[in-house]
């Protein structure tokens, strides 16, 4: 499938939503609830087996999903501001909960997401972070916009997960 060319238009996941999808140890998609597969306007054929950043919106600085995917691999839950794109080319802000799934053995088989509503409130922080995360990517690499998302959360003396679980409680 050919990526979608974003648009400015904006997709609101309903307040009593949650957007489910299951990975194996690659990023596949192997599960997909209802409420995701129609905020992706996809079918359920098109989503599984595909990649997950198959809705990663080019919005979304590397840095989150470099920590995401460390946090993960560590067997470690972590909760994020994503923006996702759906297949027409709109956007939908969420607010994540990744795990790794684990066997009798505690090996990692998979990983699992369950995505909410964001708050609007948090989105008035994450949205400008987000941005200046990206330019310095643009501008230095991914390492200027981790070393300037640190700086931040140290001066904030609060982890990322702290960090956007008090703007979601906001």
């Amino acid at each position: 499938m050919k990526r979608p060319t974003p648009t400015s238009v904006e997709r609101q996941v309903r307040d009593d939503a949650f957007l489910v999808s299951k990975t194996d140890t690659k990023g596949r998609i192997t599960y997909c609830n209802l409420p995701f597969i129609d905020i992706v306007g996809a079918t359920e054929q098109e989503l599984l087996g595909k990649p997950h950043n198959i809705v990663r919106h080019p919005d979304m600085p590397r840095c989150i999903f470099k920590l995401l995917w460390h946090n993960i691999s560590s067997k470690e839950e972590i909760f994020a501001y994503v923006k996702n794109m759906s297949f027409d080319g709109s956007f939908y802000w969420v607010f994540a909960n990744v795990t790794a799934s684990l066997d009798r053995n505690g090996n990692i088989v998979g990983f699992y997401s369950v995505r909410r509503k964001p708050n609007p409130k948090a989105l008035q922080v994450i949205v400008p972070l987000y941005k200046e995360l990206l330019a310095k990517e643009k501008s230095g690499g991914i390492e200027v916009a981790e070393a300037y998302m640190k700086h931040l959360l140290d001066e904030k003396g609060v982890s990322y997960d702290a960090f956007v679980n008090a703007l979601q409680r906001s």
